[in-house]
């Protein structure tokens, strides 16, 4: 029996203008901005609308942003009747899943990933590169050979598709990887524009200070099975996602082995909610048979509706 599956994106896909129109159209959508905005220490509307690229980057901003971009978007795909079998996030995007899943508020949310962001840009400095056309197995060999070269950090951060794993580490431990990689024969290592070395261990500190918060803050137990990002495995207990988001900021993105248990569970169709088409594509690269949508706006709402049959 064919099954069906909501997916967000993470941070790096936030643009200006985000979620506008639905905030403009759609009652539903401006209560969740709103709601957002009584919780968070400046004016998310405002910055989506009139701020710059670099003032919507900033992690404290882009973080709340997004997750309740998604989440307005969201609650108009359930206005129309749509309903979810499993639920996913990359990343930041996992806050987004839970949202869909009933276990925090959008409001909540967005709260929480505002202080995720400030303790992810204080814990660190480093970098991430996104390298290409190697598997899991040999950039692991490749990395071991930096890290014990340099004496650096770096490990594997995001498991994008096949042949796409993005690392984090050190500035000189992400050097030292481009260097071993050259020498393995690996022909592109792109350099990413993040402001600090995520899901890796120089997380650390933004884990233990982000735990506190976690442990305060209500949780329920999941309307609908969340794969998270730190085992790939079906959530549902509250408990269990306040530790697996601790771990989530040091651990890496599971997202292949996320995409291939929704496939195994027969999701042949998936919904990216939120901006870009970022999941869409790596969802092609590991299966073209599976069916991608994307709601980022109310026009690719429509067309998504129209195909679907939503109300």
């Amino acid at each position: 029996m064919s099954k069906l599956a909501f997916v967000f994106p993470g941070q790096g896909s936030q643009i200006i203008g985000m979620g506008m129109d639905a905030y403009a159209a759609s009652p539903i959508a401006k209560k969740i901005f709103d709601d957002a905005n009584a919780l968070l220490p400046f004016d998310l509307v405002d910055i989506i609308q009139n701020g710059s690229d670099e003032d919507l980057k900033a992690s404290r901003v882009a973080q709340p942003a997004l997750v309740t971009t998604s989440s307005a978007l969201l609650a108009l795909v359930k206005e129309a009747g749509i309903t979810a079998d499993y639920v996913a996030g990359h990343s930041l995007g996992e806050y987004s899943a839970l949202v869909a899943a009933n276990v925090l508020t959008s409001a909540e949310a967005a709260q929480l990933v505002n202080k995720r962001g400030e303790l992810m840009e204080d814990a660190a400095t480093g970098a991430m590169a996104a390298v290409m056309g190697t598997s899991e197995a040999d950039l692991e060999a490749i990395l071991e050979t930096a890290r014990q070269q340099s004496g650096e950090i770096v490990q594997l951060a995001n498991l994008n598709c096949p042949g796409q794993i993005v690392i984090s580490g050190s500035v000189a431990g992400i050097e030292a990887a481009q260097v071993a990689a050259k020498e393995a024969g690996v022909k592109r290592v792109i350099p990413l524009k993040v402001s600090g070395p995520f899901h890796s261990e120089l997380m650390a500190p933004a884990a233990e200070a982000f735990a506190s918060l976690l442990g305060t803050a209500t949780f329920s137990d999941a309307s609908t099975p969340v794969i998270t990002n730190v085992d790939a495995t079906p959530t549902t207990l509250a408990a269990d996602f306040k530790v697996k988001l601790e771990q989530q900021l040091t651990a890496p993105v599971q997202w292949i082995n996320t995409m291939a248990y929704l496939i195994e569970q027969d999701v042949d169709t998936i919904i990216e909610i939120g901006p870009g088409k970022v999941l869409a594509g790596l969802m092609k690269k590991m299966d073209r048979s599976v069916t991608v949508h994307n709601v980022q706006d109310l026009e690719t709402l429509e067309a998504t509706l129209a195909i679907l049959g939503g109300k």
